[in-house]
């Protein structure tokens, strides 16, 4: 099977693939009306094909708030049930066609009917990709509570693969602040700060959508249990996150109190500079005066000014030293 894109023929209404699933095994689905009869069958549809959306308009399969949810420009996670079918509206990162990685959140699509599940989305998403890959691996999601754990499960492992590389992100950044050498710098934690809290308000959403389904009557009961594990699994995931959180927050608060030493110690310096010359600048001061008397004229004078100069800042430096404010 070809990754998330249109297949060769381009039939149907955007199908990007689909399944039907029966006693035999898989079948691929060469549009969306094929295998009608044929058992579960799982379809997943590009919204930005015109035809996608006059499909979903038109489809029996669907009560109205569904079919609103799916077509809605909505992108917040939310979910809707009604006549025994449950349709939400979850987050995933999208993924190029060069990268299977991106920083940028999409829109998946869920509809779940006794007969069937429809995925839609606008952009590419790296979940799709690993749906298929399990169901080519010999998954077989014959009921809606099963698509639905295999649909997050894939989120979530797309979740995981990210939050490892970022812990390895945070763990080199403390190594190397802990042995002195390149020391990361601010703008390299706030990205990696930013790339947290957006997986963490994700996490947080969608935890959400199936709390507040586990709690609507009109969701069908099997699929309560699903709502509740899918719930849990998705704490745990964002526990994971709130910890990588947490050792970059120690993180940050190590850079900030060792610029803040390296502040306060340049700090020190320059009033202790600025102490010693004080006394140096007000003899200059009074020697710099353009009235008469002065004393040291004549010859010699110059060496004569020298000399309090130095003299001025010894007795300063031992007067600071005997207080306490030159440290050694």
């Amino acid at each position: 099977m070809a990754p998330d894109r249109l297949g060769p023929n381009n039939l149907g209404p955007g199908l990007i693939w689909g399944m039907a699933f029966q006693d035999s095994g898989a079948r691929e689905l060469d549009s969306c009306d094929d295998g009608e009869a044929d058992g579960f069958r799982w379809l997943h549809l590009s919204l930005a094909d015109h035809r996608t959306r006059r499909w979903i308009e038109n489809t029996t399969e669907l009560p109205p708030e569904v079919r609103e949810l799916l077509l809605s420009s909505d992108q917040h996670q939310r979910s809707v049930a009604q006549a025994e079918c449950v349709g939400c509206v979850i987050h995933d990162f999208e993924r190029d066609f060069e990268r299977t990685q991106t920083d940028r959140i999409g829109a998946v699509r869920i509809a779940l009917t006794p007969r069937m599940v429809i995925t839609t989305r606008l952009h590419p998403v790296r979940s799709a990709d690993i749906v298929r890959r399990r169901i080519e691996a010999g998954a077989r999601p014959e009921n809606p509570g099963a698509a639905l754990d295999l649909m997050i499960g894939a989120i979530c492992l797309n979740i995981g693969d990210i939050a490892r590389v970022l812990e390895r992100e945070v763990q080199a950044a403390e190594d190397a602040f802990l042995d002195g050498h390149h020391t990361p710098t601010s703008r390299e934690l706030i990205t990696i700060r930013r790339r947290l809290a957006q997986i963490h308000r994700l996490l947080d959403g969608m935890r959400s959508v199936f709390q507040r389904l586990e709690r609507d009557s009109d969701v069908p009961p099997e699929l309560h249990p699903v709502m509740e594990n899918l719930s849990q699994r998705l704490l745990g995931i964002d526990g994971d996150i709130l910890g990588i959180q947490g050792q970059l927050r120690v993180l940050r608060e190590e850079l900030d109190m060792q610029q803040e030493q390296r502040t306060n110690q340049n700090l020190y310096l320059l009033s202790i500079m600025t102490a010693l010359m004080l006394p140096v600048t007000l003899v200059t001061g009074i020697f710099g005066m353009n009235t008469g008397d002065l004393p040291l004229e004549g010859h010699g004078g110059t060496f004569g000014a020298i000399a309090i100069m130095l003299a001025c800042a010894g007795g300063t430096y031992w007067l600071l030293r005997v207080m306490g404010f030159i440290r050694r």
